[in-house]
């Protein structure tokens, strides 16, 4: 299969192999993002989709100014994964389910007032902190499938004999809150460095990056009690925001929008729920802005999903998953918009990476239970 960095222009290029389905709009959306004043190099990776107005899973790279609204509304969100003291041999299906299927979206003002930390006892959106959230964010007990490479898998604390939880959320209201703000006062302007609204931004920014990275695990730990376990975080990695970095012997802002970053030891790119998720060391680049896929990318719009779907398989069918794992989803039309069938293959995602050169595959992970919401605006 060949993998290249398809070059569109100076400033813009993906990376992609020739079987791998890129949509146009993606690629017509990173010539817009590259238009931007100031903007100087944008990739795409190989999970590249259009958003709204700007792709996702790419990385942005401006000087003298950055772009709020290239990062988002969910400023922080990112992947977290546990070790946990449930032995795979000892699963049971039908149990967790059962206890996974009553934990309430929200967590109660008791048990926020028993485990926030002191850092967010008072946050103004401490109301949120523990919930998973809509959309595409989910909570999975996962078990090791295969791995490839013994001795860095256990480095990291990982054991083959217990399952894993990994937990994709982010900042909640919160991101949302800092961008329509953003939005409303500067429109898509961006803002220049060293202006005192920059400064004010960014304050807010890692207030969102530090609060997604707790309400994960609390996430975590809310789930570990309801199905009586414990666990260790292995990593934790944001793949929503911006920050300073200097490319090539420039100093500017990278902005990552679904992209993962390269710089801070084992990534987990996951499949959607009934895909395989893989956990990689990755292999620093400036050539793809020290970025990497985030996950395995829609194929299809929310919209078209259960136009596609709803003939042939009903919400119940589509709670177990070809690998035999199962789902969690009380709205039926997110469990549509979140099928496997509307996502790229979280292989070829990865192929690409690997023969590019970008990372080398530690271990593989197998879903068996995927925890997503009731739905509702709340979410």
């Amino acid at each position: 299969m060949g993998t290249h960095v398809h070059y569109l222009s100076d400033a813009v290029s993906y990376i992609a192999s020739d079987d791998l389905w890129v949509e146009g709009l993606a690629t017509q959306q990173l010539h817009t993002t590259a238009q931007l004043p100031g903007m100087h190099r944008v990739v795409g990776m190989p999970d590249l989709h259009p958003g709204r107005g700007y792709p996702i899973g790419a990385a942005f790279f401006s000087l003298g100014r950055f772009y709020p609204a290239l990062v988002g509304n969910d400023i922080g969100c990112g992947m977290a994964l546990w070790q946990t003291n449930i032995l795979r041999r000892k699963y049971n299906a039908d149990k967790l389910e059962k206890r996974l299927a009553a934990l309430d979206d929200h967590a109660d003002e008791n048990w926020l007032a028993a485990h926030l930390p002191e850092s967010h006892a008072e946050h103004r959106w401490r109301n949120a902190l523990g919930s998973i959230g809509g959309g595409n964010h989910f909570a999975e007990l996962q078990q090791v499938d295969e791995v490839f490479d013994a001795v860095c898998f256990q480095h990291a604390g990982l054991n083959a004999d217990n399952l894993q939880l990994l937990v994709h959320s982010g900042s909640r209201g919160l991101g949302q809150a800092i961008l329509q703000q953003h939005i409303t006062a500067f429109s898509h302007y961006g803002l220049a460095e060293e202006s005192e609204q920059a400064a004010h931004y960014l304050s807010e920014h890692n207030d969102a990056l530090a609060y997604a990275r707790v309400n994960r695990q609390l996430i975590a730990l809310r789930i570990l009690q309801q199905i009586r376990g414990d666990g260790e975080e292995v990593l934790d990695v944001a793949h929503n925001f911006v920050e300073p970095c200097s490319i090539k012997g420039e100093q500017g802002w990278l902005h990552r929008k679904g992209a993962t970053p390269d710089g801070c030891g084992l990534v987990i790119i996951p499949g959607s729920r009934g895909d395989y998720s893989w956990l990689v060391q990755p292999v620093a680049s400036e050539e793809t802005l020290h970025s990497l896929a985030h996950g395995a990318g829609r194929k299809w719009m929310r919209t078209e999903c259960k136009g596609r779907l709803s003939g042939k398989f009903s919400p119940q069918q589509l709670a177990r998953t070809e690998l035999g794992s199962r789902v969690i989803c009380r709205d039926k039309q997110l469990i549509y918009e979140e099928a496997p069938q509307a996502y790229k293959s979280a292989e070829s995602v990865l192929s690409c990476l690997v023969d590019a050169g970008l990372v080398r595959p530690i271990a593989r992970l197998r879903p068996v239970l995927t925890l997503k919401t009731s739905g509702g605006k709340s979410a």
